[in-house]
């Protein structure tokens, strides 16, 4: 008998993202030798953090710089725990320029604002000396030291509580210690002394359990950031019930969010108003409010058991200088708190047992939009929220048959190419004939837009593509059809880029047919203004 192949699976897992929870202190000194003493350290540490950036940037090692007869702790009087922590500083500063496309070189330690503001010079007496004391303590004012179980908590800034008062003992590198008192009313602080009930250990600092410390200068004053890996909750809410899927608008300021069923069938939408957000006097009321929403969504989770489902925080779009344009825009990208908000839900589902499932963005609006907004007579924002909830449960959005049929309709792909021909002809004619720089760059965006659009709709000869909910753009012979769809259906036949009425599409989702558009070259009867005069939005 001929013995079968082995078949080996390749085994992928998925690293356990911590959630962190942390507490901020002001430091009081008894002895004025030990403040001097530990700003000293302070400075040392932040001179170390610069240099072991500038190091890691000529490729040089973790290891080499963390030596005890290295760099660090021979230029720096750092010992070799202070050293490997200024390294992880630098590393941490270096990895995120990099992931926000920002040249590594050009990292400016105090921070940029402060440094150029120091470089106009046009500051004297009071002002610049109050600016030059902000600038040196950003520089010079940083000391940090990770928790480890193995070393009873924290080896170098260590929580000691002596009757009944919660202190720190400050290693100072060289074999002698500096001694503070927390003074805080900070309710997360107590974290750090609660007994944890589905563990079963005792209190975090007699227990010796790992906790990070961060120190830092502002106003004269040294402040301690506690922070600690959370322990999460037993789940009891979690996908088999079903999600609720969640989506964030900018304009108008909205919370979507939609309950599916685990048959992924929409049980339930409602939207959560964010305009407060605006009127917020200062950014802890912003802050405040923000958690307010956080505890509403994680409540309505808990009441149906089922789990949270958002965009992957990773994915989502990073705005750049120079995108979009209008001051209405700059102003609604500014006030948006997307990842804010999300985070805030991420860190409340997890200390209620709430199972938290982050999914790929890609497209999510734009099947909400053509698929189920129309389909179900949803806004476009429920109908991304829905899109997210069955994505996170595993459903595939296929391509609706009356779309299929748009698609392989000749007369709809020569209608809408010649649309955008026609447009990039007049845009074109405008930006030559516009005098201001300003709008002239504007039309240059939306010129390019439109060549874009162009491109992808002659790339379409005839095939939909792949009829899965991403593709990516790179299935052949066809390209990604939901785009296409957006493309063709928005702008030359609704009139908007972003229509906020999308029930004229109902004709074609159930029947592809697209005879109220077929007798001219205008918009659909509602759909928007004349498409000589469409605008961008």
């Amino acid at each position: 008998m001929k013995a079968k192949p082995k078949v080996t699976r390749k085994r992928t897992s998925r690293k356990r993202t911590k959630a962190f929870t942390g507490a901020q202190a002001l430091l009081v000194f008894p002895f004025g030798e030990d403040q001097k003493a530990t700003l000293d350290l302070m400075r040392r540490f932040s001179a170390g953090v610069r240099y072991a950036y500038n190091r890691l940037l000529e490729g040089e090692s973790r290891e080499e710089l963390k030596r005890q007869d290295g760099p660090l702790c021979a230029f720096f009087r750092l010992n070799t725990r202070y050293a490997d922590d200024a390294i992880l500083k630098a590393q941490a500063l270096l990895d995120s320029a990099r992931e926000r496309g920002e040249d590594p070189r050009k990292v400016v330690f105090g921070g940029r604002k402060l440094f150029e503001t120091l470089k106009r010079g046009h500051l004297s007496g009071k002002p610049l000396k109050e600016l030059k004391r902000e600038w040196k303590e950003k520089r010079q004012g940083l000391l940090y030291s990770r928790g480890d179980k193995t070393k009873g908590g924290n080896l170098n800034l260590r929580l000691l509580v002596k009757d009944g008062t919660l202190g720190l003992r400050i290693n100072l590198g060289d074999g002698s210690y500096a001694q503070a008192l927390i003074q805080t009313k900070h309710p997360n602080l107590n974290a750090l002394l609660k007994v944890f009930p589905w563990r079963g250990s005792n209190q975090r600092v007699y227990a010796s359990l790992p906790y990070n410390v961060e120190l830092s200068l502002k106003d004269g004053k040294v402040y301690a950031t506690f922070t600690w890996e959370e322990e999460p909750a037993p789940l009891v809410a979690t996908k088999e019930n079903g999600v609720l899927g969640i989506d964030i608008n900018a304009d108008p300021y909205h919370l979507a969010l939609a309950l599916v069923g685990p048959d992924g069938n929409l049980k339930h939408h409602l939207t959560l108003s964010l305009e407060p957000v605006d009127r917020a006097p200062n950014k802890g009321a912003k802050e405040l409010f923000l958690w307010k929403i956080a505890h509403e969504v994680v409540s309505l989770a808990l009441e149906h058991g089922v789990a949270i489902a958002t965009e992957r925080l990773k994915h989502l779009r990073k705005s750049r200088r120079g995108d979009g344009s209008g001051r209405a825009f700059r102003r609604k990208q500014h006030r948006f708190a997307y990842a804010s908000l999300l985070r805030k839900v991420h860190a409340l589902a997890r200390r209620k047992g709430v199972q938290v499932v982050e999914v790929n963005p890609q497209d999510t609006s734009t099947i909400g939009m053509l698929k189920y907004a129309p389909q179900l007579s949803l806004s476009k924002d429920v109908a991304a929220a829905y899109v997210i909830g069955r994505r996170a449960l595993g459903f595939a959005e296929k391509l609706p048959r009356g779309y299929g049929k748009l698609l392989q309709d000749k007369s709809f792909r020569d209608h809408v190419q010649g649309f955008y021909a026609s447009r990039v002809q007049e845009l074109r004619a405008k930006r030559s004939a516009e005098p201001n720089p300003y709008l002239r760059r504007r039309l240059s965006q939306e010129l390019e837009r439109a060549k874009r659009h162009l491109s992808l709709l002659s790339s379409l000869q005839g095939s939909p593509g792949s009829q899965r909910e991403v593709t990516d753009g790179r299935n052949s012979p066809g390209v990604n059809p939901w785009r296409v769809l957006r493309v063709g259906l928005f702008l030359p036949l609704l009139g908007r880029e972003v229509p906020r009425d999308l029930s004229p599409l109902k004709p074609i989702l159930f029947g592809g047919s697209w005879e109220g558009w077929k007798g001219g070259l205008g918009p659909h009867p509602g759909g928007g203004p004349e498409c000589a005069n469409v605008r961008s939005t």
